[in-house]
């Protein structure tokens, strides 16, 4: 039996600029992008060629969903994404001015770093050494 993963769900306040925040800064790319006869949009993106697994930004409707963008996570990161390139991606971040909370760390094994995305949500950036 094979599991893998699919997407994670990211509440968002608007579509469009989500999408910009993570193709602009991490090189994100649009996996799957419909709308439904209603009006649901169904958005996916990916960040690497060989990946299936992505992101699914869903529209925060409620009063409920609204309070939750930014805070999926509680105080925790969010996500954890991997780059072959973590200097090249800071510095990207760095010149978008997206917030920084924990500056490059080192280790034998990785490089990493935290950052906040376009709502507040904690992401964390790793290289992994080796």
């Amino acid at each position: 039996m094979d599991v893998s993963l699919g997407r994670v769900v990211v509440l968002v306040h608007d579509y469009d600029e989500a999408y910009d925040f993570y193709h602009r800064n991490l090189g994100a790319f649009k996996l799957f992008d419909s709308e439904t006869e209603d009006g649901q949009r169904y958005l996916h993106i990916g960040f690497g060629a060989k990946e299936v697994a992505g992101i699914w930004f869903m529209l925060a409707g409620s009063t409920e969903s609204k309070e939750l963008v930014g805070k999926q996570a509680g105080k925790q990161p969010l996500l954890v994404l991997y780059t072959s390139e973590l200097d090249t991606v800071y510095s990207r971040l760095k010149q978008s001015e997206v917030r920084i909370v924990k500056e490059p760390v080192a280790t034998p094994e990785a490089k990493f770093l935290h950052f906040l995305d376009l709502y507040g949500n904690e992401l964390v950036l790793v290289q992994v050494i080796g």
